[in-house]
């Protein structure tokens, strides 16, 4: 009688193991985002940041802002959903009505892109994680600005 109840015992971890790395796989997480980043490759004068947050197991907060000579030039608010393997991002300035949306396209544990084919600029936002750095990327047909991001010690 042991023996069989070690062998069910044994499928059962194993199918449990199996059904959270699947899950885990369709919808990986973005906690890498997590935290307050300062962007590196500014141009003079000014200063960039994005603050993280994490509200709930399926969304991430951010903020971003630019500020030059004390004074806050540039203001977005970012939040992103996940679900199933499908994602949105939202982002909205401060003298918009409404979010711009852009659709998930690209997820891995490391890396994310979403777009907007309709929207002028960016059609195309990519973010992922290179040795503890945030990078990204704003894009249409014709124009490309690179972003990197350093994790503020806290």
């Amino acid at each position: 009688m042991k023996p069989i109840i070690i062998v069910f015992l044994g499928f059962f971890i194993l199918s449990c193991s199996t059904h959270s790395e699947s899950t885990k796989n369709r919808d990986p997480n973005l906690d890498w985002l997590l935290g307050n980043w300062k962007r590196t490759n500014e141009e003079a004068g000014k200063e960039t940041y994005e603050n993280w947050g994490k509200p709930n197991d399926s969304s991430y907060s951010g903020i971003g802002l630019t500020i030059q000579k004390g004074d806050t030039i540039f203001q977005e608010k970012m939040d992103i959903f996940l679900s199933g393997g499908k994602g949105a991002l939202f982002v909205k300035m401060p003298d918009e009505e409404k979010a711009t949306e852009f659709v998930l396209t690209e997820l891995t544990p490391n890396a994310f892109v979403f777009t907007n084919e309709a929207n002028e600029f960016p059609k195309k936002i990519k973010y992922w994680l290179e040795r503890g750095k945030i990078k990204a990327v704003i894009s249409n047909d014709s124009l490309e600005i690179p972003f990197e991001f350093e994790k503020i010690k806290e």
